[in-house]
């Protein structure tokens, strides 16, 4: 039985990864990939990513169709809560202010924090309710692309 769940649960970690990658983020999966990604200059979406309910049907495709905008941040990366918990953890350590969230969306500028649409603004809302207060913020922020 256990096994069957490890490998259940494998599939759906490696399907999340992949949903990730195919919106154009990068997964930092270890902490120099995040000390090195979030000290780029120009504006760093960081996507906390989770293998829960509201990661899956919110905020991944959420943060796929909000990248489709005619302003959107220089960097996108993503790293995996329960997964990567060191990359995760040092990543929350640049989100001065908020308390750890996941899923999550951390909008950094030069590596420091601007804003975050935490869980509680993801869970129970709709995909375009959080696609909506992203690009809000990416027309606040970020550059045209």
């Amino acid at each position: 039985m256990n096994m069957d769940f490890n490998l259940f649960m494998n599939d759906v970690v490696r399907q999340a990864r992949e949903e990730m990658e195919t919106a154009g983020y990068e997964q930092l999966k270890t902490v120099e990939d995040v000390e090195e990604a979030l000290s780029r200059k120009g504006t760093t979406l960081v996507m906390v990513n989770s293998v829960c309910g509201c990661a899956g049907g919110i905020a991944r495709p959420a943060a796929s169709h909000a990248v489709h905008y005619d302003k959107r941040p220089t960097n996108l990366v993503t790293v995996f809560a329960g997964q990567d918990k060191e990359a995760t953890e040092k990543a929350r350590e640049y989100f001065e202010g908020f308390p750890p969230s996941s899923p999550s969306f951390a909008l950094l500028k030069d590596g420091k924090i601007i804003t975050m649409v935490e869980r509680h603004e993801i869970e129970g809302h709709a995909p375009m309710s959080v696609i909506t207060k992203l690009q809000g913020y990416f027309d606040e922020h970020c550059e045209e692309l």
